[in-house]
């Protein structure tokens, strides 16, 4: 089903497993594939990260490639057999599959749960639900650096979370889509510059950023594009500062949509965050012609919103124009 070239079937359930995701999110109580591969990792680098660092780097590989591997063949497999059984079941297994790659509700869900309490003037509240989603010390942070892990968390989640897994989903259905979260997992694992991971995670972090390049410049066209029928999007310019100062990011691919929504909402990302007491700097991006608040969490949601649904506008007719040419 998935393996044939892309049909509108294929993309009718691509659609149909955006309405799931946007109605449901992520039940809590359904098995979610993510997990799985969670701990299939943990466990390969418990055994397999140690010894020299060539070895690591080897070692680190073949792992991103069994897990990466094993997912896609898993997901084709499970398709393939349920398919011989009733293609209905098939249908509704794969619908599944793609709805778990997607976090459009969550994503907004989780950035309204730091707005909120940040809203009512609820510090220790906004700090709480940002250290949910982000990694950085938060116990320190006033209203202008909470808002500025909510609005980057959007903005960089935008891609991971929602239009790279629709690039991959509508190249490939749900295998190709779940193998995109397998790679985008082993880096959030093991894709770290620091002793333990700079060379067992090194193909991981590689790949991801290969499975990202496309994704993340688009979804930053797209985000420009549809910010020009938003009231108060600074959408003149836009596009040209964030193409001088994306590569400034240390990501080549989370700078995109960064730099993106910083620009158009006339405020400053990037700059010091602190991991376990220890500063770490980057490059700003955008210019702070306004302090950040609350209210621009609320914009990147907007943003969010409006940049998935252009980055399928933009693509439908390429995807419809290699369909009718197959």
């Amino acid at each position: 089903m998935s393996q044939a070239p892309l049909s509108l079937p294929l993309l009718g359930l691509v659609l149909a497993a955006i309405a799931v995701d946007l109605l449901l999110g992520d039940p809590r109580r359904l098995p979610h594939p993510v997990v799985g591969m969670g701990r299939v990792i943990r466990l390969l680098e418990r055994s397999w990260n140690g010894g020299s660092p060539r070895a690591r780097r080897l070692k680190g590989a073949l792992m991103t490639a069994v897990v990466v591997l094993g997912v896609y063949a898993l997901a084709w497999g499970l398709l393939a057999a349920l398919g011989r059984l009733s293609p209905w079941l098939a249908l509704v297994a794969e619908l599944w599959l793609l709805a778990t790659t997607l976090a459009i509700k969550g994503l907004g869900d989780a950035a309204r749960a730091v707005a909120e309490p940040l809203g009512r003037g609820d510090l220790p509240g906004a700090r709480r639900a940002l250290s949910m989603i982000v990694g950085r010390d938060t116990a320190e942070l006033g209203e202008d650096g909470i808002t500025r892990g909510a609005v980057e968390t959007v903005a960089e989640n935008t891609v991971d979370g929602i239009t790279a897994p629709l690039f991959w989903a509508l190249l490939g259905g749900a295998p190709l889509a779940l193998a995109y979260k397998a790679v985008n997992t082993l880096d959030s694992m093991v894709g770290y510059r620091n002793p333990r991971y700079a060379d067992f995670g090194f193909a991981s972090a590689k790949l991801d950023d290969l499975a990202n390049w496309l994704p993340a410049r688009f979804t930053a066209l797209a985000i420009w594009l549809v910010a020009w029928g938003m009231p108060g999007m600074a959408a003149r310019g836009a596009l040209a500062a964030t193409c001088r100062e994306a590569p400034r990011h240390p990501s080549p691919n989370a700078g995109w949509p960064e730099a993106m929504v910083a620009r158009l909402l006339g405020v400053q990302l990037g700059g010091t965050n602190h991991y376990r007491g220890e500063a770490s700097h980057r490059a700003t991006l955008g210019e702070p012609r306004e302090p950040l608040g609350v209210a621009h969490i609320a914009a990147a949601i907007r943003l969010m919103h409006g940049g998935w649904l252009a980055f399928l506008a933009m693509l439908l007719p390429v995807l419809l124009a290699r369909e009718w040419l197959a």
